[in-house]
């Protein structure tokens, strides 16, 4: 994803195996190959990217995204984001789940909803607290 982030914005060059430079078309069609839902997804990191932070992957947080101020190393990722399609449901038990697991990790838990038609995106975050 970074890759593809980087090839638009024309920082790096991208080539396949044998040398040949791939174009941003064949490189998002390998990206959409690759990842489930990959515009969704794509269009949460460019935002999230450009507006200043480093983006990885969160797969170790059971989530798609781990967002950092600064970056790996430098700092720990105060959040974790969920991409969720605009229609998608979340269930009580997979909210208290993603609620403890961020918790658990420090971590505040932001769902991305975004609209590629309307071009735009939601951001829901959750706080957790004792009472």
């Amino acid at each position: 994803m970074e890759g593809y982030y980087l090839a638009l914005k024309k920082v790096v060059d991208v080539e396949d195996q044998s040398g040949k430079q791939l174009s941003p078309k064949q490189l998002r069609e390998i990206c959409e190959s690759s990842y489930t839902d990959f515009g969704e997804k794509f269009m949460v990191y460019r935002k999230l990217r450009e507006d200043g932070f480093v983006v990885t992957p969160g797969i170790k947080f059971g989530s798609d995204f781990a967002v950092y101020e600064h970056g790996p190393g430098i700092d720990h990722a105060p959040y974790i984001v969920q991409v969720m399609a605009p229609d998608s449901k979340m269930t009580a038990t997979s909210m208290v789940r993603s609620g403890r697991l961020a918790t658990t990790v420090r971590k505040q838990f932001i769902i991305a909803i975004p609209d590629p038609g309307k071009k735009s995106i939601e951001f829901l975050r959750y706080d957790w607290w004792r009472a």
